[in-house]
């Protein structure tokens, strides 16, 4: 692949680059990014936050890119770009930027999982209407595992869980309570909050979980705390069916991603004990770092050169639902939802949870918000009764989907 992009460089072609997003934590990254991989060229850098753009815009290194607020006027203009990242992290601005971007036949690379996992399928639909691919990242913890899941299959062994790693956990975060962590880790205040209280967590396992059949174990997954990562082969008795997903908590060495594949063939697991992998039949696959930006090359060029995705869903099996933070009163009117000081999410399949509410649909822009109709204890799951979602576009987009999964699941 890298020799792949020193041909683009070396022919005066890299593959142009529009990021959305681009004063964001990822977005910055990926305009740097394009500076440091070869074969790549930023053209377009777009945010809300201009100065940030133009920051970005500086940061790529590349030539007077476009810097704007407008991605539609952007958009209008011909022959600019070749993909597009998404880094709003905002279900309904990421949902219009991906359609109207797939609807122009040109591919996107999903860094918003929030879209992602409200949409997802709704979005390869589109893409697939117009000869075109939506992609989730290569770079963030679904897109690391999707890869690792694919190399263990060509090895032959059976994944039986995908897991994440996490270091820390707060169900009650608030933006109050960790402005002081987001500062020290170049975040805004509420992705660290959404990345604290676990709706970041839960919704990134829902998307593997979406891709690759592995259902949750229980609602929001167990979450053991850990002293070692290698002691998730120990932590759970791998009765069930097929594959699941799952978090540990706190496990050194710290961060990272596993999966835990199992093979029954004997003389597969001598080779694999002199590996040094163990006795089997269940073995641990684990990388200890993730990195974001820096990955994402690998998901532009999959689409851009090969019309490849790193993942996508291949249904609806679960879904990331709101759950109650504090107790909320009746009239409260939701400005956000994801790294609110109200809700978090948890994971749960869709089938066990036709009376919840995904908490990325309550994301919506401009004044069209929300409304609790009644109210909700802390800790309590929000039901389609106890809220009035506005007939926004996000809502529309979500009903599309709704009849497009039952088109789905009839055949």
């Amino acid at each position: 692949m890298y020799q792949e992009l020193l041909k683009l460089q070396q022919n005066k072609k890299p593959i142009r680059l529009a990021v959305i997003g681009a004063a964001g934590h990822q977005g910055l990254g990926i305009c740097l990014q394009s500076r440091l991989t070869p074969g790549l060229k930023l053209t377009v850098a777009i945010d809300l936050n201009v100065e940030g753009a133009k920051k970005a815009a500086l940061a790529s290194g590349h030539y007077r890119p476009i810097v704007s607020n407008d991605y539609e006027t952007v958009l209008a203009k011909p022959d600019i770009f070749d993909i597009m990242i998404e880094a709003t992290a905002d279900p309904a601005a990421g949902a219009k930027h991906t359609i109207a971007t797939l609807e122009k036949g040109i591919p996107v690379i999903l860094m918003n999982a929030e879209v992602d996992i409200l949409l997802g399928p709704l979005l390869q639909k589109i893409a697939t209407d117009n000869d075109t691919i939506v992609s989730s990242d290569a770079g963030d913890q679904p897109g690391v595992l999707a890869r690792m899941i694919d190399e263990i299959m060509m090895f032959g062994l059976t994944p039986r869980m995908i897991g994440n790693n996490k270091g820390f956990l707060l169900r009650d975060a608030t933006n109050a309570k960790m402005v002081s962590a987001a500062k020290e880790r170049f975040l805004n205040v509420s992705q660290c909050v959404s990345y604290t209280d676990g709706s970041k967590v839960n919704i990134e396992m829902a998307l593997l979980a979406n891709a690759f059949n592995a259902p949750p174990l229980m609602r929001g997954m167990e979450g053991p705390k850990l002293e070692h990562v290698t002691q998730v082969l120990d932590q759970f008795d791998f009765g069930y069916a097929g594959c699941a997903v799952e978090y540990i908590l706190g496990a050194k060495p710290g961060s990272g991603v596993f999966v835990i594949a199992e093979t029954f063939d004997k003389l597969q697991r001598q080779y694999l004990e002199y590996y040094k992998m163990g006795i089997g039949p269940r073995y641990l696959f684990y990388r200890p770092y993730h990195l974001c930006h820096l990955e994402t090359p690998r998901a532009i060029v999959n689409a851009f050169l090969f019309k490849k995705r790193i993942m996508y869903p291949q249904g609806k099996l679960t879904d990331v639902f709101a759950f109650a933070k504090r107790d909320i009163p009746s009239g409260f009117k939701i400005q956000r939802s994801i790294g609110s000081d109200e809700f978090y999410g948890l994971i749960d399949m869709r089938d066990n949870a036709t009376e919840l509410v995904p908490i990325a649909l309550l994301e919506n822009e401009g004044s069209q918000r929300p409304v609790l109709k009644q109210a909700l204890s802390k800790d309590q799951p929000l039901k389609w009764y106890d809220v009035e979602i506005p007939d926004s576009e996000l809502w529309r987009l979500y009903q599309r989907q709704e009849k497009l999964l039952e088109g789905i699941n009839e055949t």
